[in-house]
């Protein structure tokens, strides 16, 4: 089979992480799963190349593997066009490894930050010093001209500074960034009741957080936030820019996950039978009504752009 150049592979390297977020989707997995071996790793980009020319290392936490530019140089090798670095962006506070994994062929770094303040972000990673890492190691990476985009969960505890954390990333130069409604599941599932938001109290946060990025004329966007809650600030919708990815698990593969993340991951409720932005809205994850239920959501009767 040729190589495909419109599939992302997301290859996930272990699960090991030197933080411990309390709203990790991987829940307990560091514990049960051990992490995949270097020949196995360079298998699979190998088996992946045929579905695409862009890979994702993830994990767990990536950076942390002694064999990341190893595995890096390897994808550069088989010809992978954009190799990023999905990391809770720590190790990048080192220069010294910024500059290793720009040699070995990272073309786009996706470090994580949970909070406009230390502490915020510090109390939820459960790692004291990973706020002031991953800050300098964006400093590091803009710095030396490369492309930055930054993921935050969105969470009840950094509900607040969502804006603030918006406006602390274009200070810092980030080429973009995206906020994504907490999955419930793992350890978000586990302390669901002080973790996750109820998405009406998070859309006007989420909203003004999206002000920033257009003042800097950068992208942003929202992941899990359904089109009733995002009315003037439907081009942040984030599923509609998300490329189509094939997930590489060492116990799952999914060819789709697009498809995936629509019949399994996300749900419909009785408002969205009406709702005028059905067909091209995922809706909220599907833990979430299970405890919050539909009355927050409000069909929409405008129609969506094209319709």
């Amino acid at each position: 089979m040729p190589p495909c150049a419109a599939m992302r592979i997301d290859l996930k390297t272990g699960f090991r992480c030197n933080n411990r977020c309390t709203f990790c989707v991987q829940g307990d997995r560091r514990s049960r799963d051990p992490d995949r071996s270097t020949a196995e790793l360079k298998a699979c980009l190998e088996a992946d190349r045929a579905h695409g020319d862009e890979v994702v290392f993830t994990g767990g936490e990536c950076t942390i593997r002694p064999d990341i530019g190893e595995l890096v140089r390897h994808a550069r090798d088989l010809g992978y066009r954009e190799i990023q670095l999905q990391t809770n962006g720590r190790r990048l506070g080192v220069e010294r490894f910024c500059d290793e994994m720009i040699e070995a062929g990272v073309t786009e770094f996706s470090p994580a930050l949970h909070g406009a303040h230390a502490t915020t972000h510090d109390e939820q990673t459960q790692a004291p010093g990973s706020y002031r890492q991953t800050v300098q190691g964006i400093r590091n990476l803009v710095a030396r001209g490369q492309r930055v985009i930054t993921n935050s969960v969105v969470t009840r505890r950094n509900l607040d500074e969502l804006p603030l954390l918006a406006e602390l990333l274009v200070r810092l130069g980030v080429s973009q960034y995206q906020l994504a409604m907490v999955h419930p599941l793992g350890a978000a599932q586990d302390g669901f009741a002080t973790v996750v938001p109820r998405l009406e109290q998070a859309a006007p946060q989420v909203r003004l957080a999206m002000v920033p990025a257009v003042r800097a004329r950068i992208p942003a966007m929202v992941e899990a936030m359904p089109a009733c809650f995002m009315h003037g600030f439907e081009a942040f919708i984030a599923e509609q820019h998300i490329p189509a990815t094939r997930i590489d698990d060492p116990n799952l593969q999914v060819p789709d996950y697009r498809h995936a993340r629509v019949t399994e991951g996300k749900a419909k409720g009785p408002p969205c039978q009406v709702c005028t932005w059905n067909a091209v809205c995922e809706g909220p994850w599907r833990e979430y009504p299970e405890q919050h239920g539909w009355q927050a959501h409000q069909p929409r009767t405008d129609p969506p752009p094209g319709v």
